[in-house]
């Protein structure tokens, strides 16, 4: 299968804009993930995992997660084997009114509006294949860790694939290396969480419950 590059595409929009776009058409009750597939499908797989991890940074409305987590671990595992991408109907079905659209846009655009002024490609070796397949193998663990119940487990992964994704879709190795600094500081936060997580139940076991014997 061939690869799907942003660079075998003409520039269009700035991938802000065409969120504000699409959050805007007031033709539209409800956007589903459909929706987004089917407006950024022409760019690359990064730019479809910045706008499904992003959101994970910032407060956003309750189901926001559930609705844009999943897709993740799909694209990345895409971008890890330079496919082009797809969502299973149960996924790309799911929506949100587009009023939390809008209130989720109106979070998003303006970072990442500051971001594509602030990106260039440099380093570019960072962010192309044979390095891409590895970043995308790195999504992927990040993504599977975002969507599990971890306190505290959702922004520095979702933080990381954003960076990623933004370093590929501009092809800049610094964002790469920014990615992957926060990917590090991602484990140790969550690993830390799951350590004293674990820590509290066999405390609990033991001397609450008097189960340790």
């Amino acid at each position: 299968m061939p690869r799907f590059q942003a660079d075998d595409e003409p520039r269009r929009l700035p991938l802000s804009a065409m969120l504000q776009a699409l959050a805007h058409d007031e033709s539209r009750e409800r956007i589903a993930v459909g929706d987004l597939l089917a407006a950024l499908g022409d760019r690359a797989l990064a730019a479809l995992l910045f706008v499904f991890a992003f959101p994970n940074v910032l407060p956003t409305p309750p189901g926001t997660s559930a609705i844009l987590g999943a897709p993740l671990i799909f694209l990345a595992a895409q971008l890890a084997f330079g496919l082009k991408p797809w969502l299973p109907r149960v996924i790309a079905s799911r929506s949100m009114s587009r009023a939390d659209f809008v209130r989720l846009i109106t979070r998003v655009a303006p970072w990442l509006a500051r971001a594509e002024r602030l990106l260039r490609p440099r380093w570019s070796a960072l962010a192309a294949p044979p390095m891409e397949y590895l970043i995308g193998l790195a999504c992927l663990l990040l993504s599977l860790v975002l969507v599990l119940p971890v306190p505290l487990g959702n922004m520095l992964p979702a933080l990381a694939v954003s960076l990623f994704a933004l370093g590929v879709l501009e092809r800049d190795g610094l964002w790469v290396i920014a990615g992957a600094a926060t990917s590090v500081v991602a484990a140790v936060v969550v690993s830390g969480v799951v350590w004293a997580m674990v820590k509290g139940a066999v405390y609990f076991i033991t001397q609450v419950l008097g189960l340790g014997g």
